[in-house]
């Protein structure tokens, strides 16, 4: 599919891939304001998904140099994939997946509480001993952002690891074209991903307070390269993208064993993604 070009007056090219896909004027008029920062390299790219965002407009590539814009990079964070291919095929499946079903909601803590009485249902009341060793991995990293950051401190983080959270967040039993069958989830950084997300977003349009009425938008509000913020919020993003491959390592573990708990045959899974 070849693109369209959009030149933008006062800023850079936007490369659309969205031959046949209408594009919203509010998105359009988003992507512009974008390609105005000075910060910019060299091209937009926007792909077919695009819509409206938050930010930024979802569907688009932004790249900067020498500043970062964190309501761009937006707040789930590490927000991603994993699949597993077991040994088993469609046969080898139970008739009913109830049971199958059961088994991994009953292993893998999901949703949340709407209310504030009571523990949220999508953490655990005491972690395992796998989610304490995952998260003394991640535990010395985590004092480094507090101390310096210690808003951060009382956020969902130990007992969501290993989580799945709400929202487009699932797994899923599938077969690939030869019937194997597939383990896959999705998640990312759960709630303390979204807290360090919106602590720089707001960090950005403090340190910009003097400057923010002249950005097209309040959200484009940037971290600039050098600046003791920005180099905190790279090595918080960082973290945070290895918190949300480990919450999906621990739950693909937590899947597997829940479906050898019921299925009866012995299987291999082995992570592809």
């Amino acid at each position: 599919m070849s693109y369209q070009l959009l030149e933008v007056q006062n800023g850079k090219p936007i490369k659309m891939w969205t031959q046949g896909v209408p594009v919203e004027d509010d998105a359009r008029k988003q992507l512009m304001d974008t390609a105005k920062m000075p910060f910019i390299y060299k091209h937009l790219a926007v792909m077919p998904d695009v819509h409206l965002g938050k930010g930024s407009t979802i569907g688009s590539v932004i790249p900067t140099q020498g500043a970062i814009i964190p309501a761009a990079v937006g707040v789930d964070i590490g927000c991603g994939m994993m699949a597993a291919c077991t040994t088993l095929v469609a046969s080898d499946l139970p008739d009913n997946l109830y049971a199958l079903r059961c088994a991994i909601e009953a292993a893998v803590p999901h949703g949340r509480t709407s209310t504030r009485a009571g523990r949220d249902k999508g953490a655990w009341e005491n972690p395992p001993e796998t989610v304490d060793a995952m998260w003394a991995e991640l535990l010395a990293g985590f004092k480094r952002i507090v101390d310096k950051h210690p808003r951060l401190k009382n956020t969902n983080n130990h007992k969501h690891l290993g989580t799945l959270g709400t929202g487009n967040h699932f797994i899923e039993v599938c077969l690939d074209e030869a019937d194997r069958v597939w383990f896959m989830l999705h998640s990312g950084s759960r709630g303390v991903g979204n807290a360090i997300g919106t602590h720089f977003i707001e960090l950005a349009q403090q340190d910009m307070q003097q400057h923010i009425a002249n950005l097209p938008h309040r959200d484009l509000a940037y971290l600039k390269e050098g600046s003791q913020h920005f180099d905190d919020y790279v090595e918080a993003v960082g973290w945070a993208q290895d918190f949300a491959r480990r919450n999906r390592v621990v739950m693909m573990q937590n899947v597997i064993a829940a479906a050898r708990s019921v299925i009866a045959k012995p299987f291999e899974a082995s992570v592809e993604a």
